[in-house]
C-alpha cells in the first residue's frame, strides 16, 4: 500500500464537546491527495475515541498524559510521508493541507513549514497580543529567513528523519523543542497566510495568569526546567474543559494566594532591611 501524502497527528483529552468540528474541518479539505488522520486518546474518560472512530478516523490510545508522549505515539503510528500536527480544538481552513503541500513540493529540502493561528472569540486582550507575536515571527522569518516559533497546532514535518518529541517535556516541549530538533534537520519555513482557528479557552482565565502562570510557570520554566532535570518535575498544567470550571477555579484560587504571598514576603523584608538600615 503506498502511503499516503499527510498524516494529520490530533492529541485528545476529554475533547469529545470540540473534536466533531476538528474533525469535520480536515475531513472537508480541498487537498486531491492522500490524507489520514490519526487521533491519540490521550487517557479520556469522556467520548472522545467513540466519536473519532464514529468519524471514520485512525484512533491510538496513549495512556501517559501528556501532549508530547500523544504527539509522539500518534507520530510513531503515521503512515503519511508528511506528518502535520494540530489540537483537538482547532478548525482548519479548506485549502490548509494544499498549501503545506505546496510549499513541500516547491522545495524539496524543505524539513518544515509552520503557521499562524487565530484565537476564536478571544477576550480583548487576546485579539491582539497574538496577533503581535506571529507578526513579529513573519517579521522575522522575513527579514532573516529563520522561523523563531511554530505553533504545536499548525506545523508540518517530514516523517523520514524526524527527530523526534522529548517526551520528559510537558509545554513548550511540543513547539520551541520541537523546532530546535527540527532546525537540526535543515530547512524550515514560515506560510503567514495558512491561518488556523483554535480555542482561546486558556486564555480566557485573564492576562495575568496567562503570562505568569500559563507561560511563565507551566510553559517556560516547565520547558527549562524538564529539559535539565531530564524528567517532568513540572508537570501538565491543568486542562481547560466546560466540565473543569470548579477545578480552574480552585487553581486560580491557590496561585493568587502564592503571588500575594510572595509579594507580601518581598515587602516584610524590604521594610525590616530599611528598619535595620535606620538603627
Amino acid at each position: 500500500m503506498n502511503a499516503p501524502r499527510f498524516s494529520v497527528v490530533v492529541p485528545a483529552h476529554n475533547e469529545e464537546d470540540v473534536l466533531g468540528r476538528t474533525l469535520g474541518s480536515l475531513q472537508a479539505q480541498d487537498f486531491p491527495g492522500s490524507v489520514e488522520v490519526v487521533v491519540v486518546d490521550n487517557g479520556s474518560v469522556d467520548g472522545t475515541a467513540d466519536l473519532a472512530r464514529a468519524a471514520g478516523v485512525r484512533v491510538a490510545q496513549e495512556p501517559t498524559l501528556g501532549v508530547c508522549a500523544a504527539r509522539q505515539r500518534g507520530t510513531d503510528l503515521a503512515r503519511g510521508q508528511i506528518v502535520v500536527a494540530t489540537d483537538a480544538d482547532t478548525v482548519h481552513p479548506p485549502d490548509w493541507l494544499s498549501r503545506i503541500d505546496a510549499a513541500f513540493r516547491d522545495d524539496p529540502d524543505l524539513v518544515a513549514v509552520g503557521g499562524p493561528c487565530r484565537y476564536e472569540d478571544p477576550p480583548g486582550w487576546a485579539a491582539v497580543l497574538p496577533r503581535l507575536g506571529f507578526g513579529v515571527v513573519d517579521a522575522a522569518h522575513r527579514l532573516t529567513g529563520r522561523v523563531g516559533y511554530v505553533t504545536a497546532t499548525n506545523v508540518a514535518f517530514r516523517r523520514e528523519g524526524f527527530p523526534g518529541y522529548d517526551t520528559s517535556l510537558t509545554q513548550g516541549g511540543d513547539e520551541v523543542d520541537l523546532l530546535r530538533r527540527l532546525r537540526g534537520q535543515g530547512r524550515v519555513t514560515w506560510d503567514r497566510a495558512n491561518a488556523v482557528v483554535t480555542s482561546s479557552r486558556r486564555l480566557d482565565q485573564g492576562l495575568a495568569h496567562t503570562l505568569f502562570v500559563s507561560y511563565g510557570y507551566y510553559y517556560a520554566a516547565g520547558h527549562v526546567v524538564n529539559r535539565v532535570a531530564r524528567r517532568q518535575v513540572v508537570g501538565v498544567a491543568p486542562p481547560i474543559r466546560p466540565g473543569d470550571a470548579g477545578q480552574v477555579r480552585r487553581v486560580r484560587q491557590r496561585w493568587r494566594w502564592a503571588l500575594g504571598a510572595g509579594i507580601a514576603a518581598v515587602a516584610v523584608g524590604r521594610l525590616a532591611g530599611r528598619c535595620a538600615t535606620v538603627d
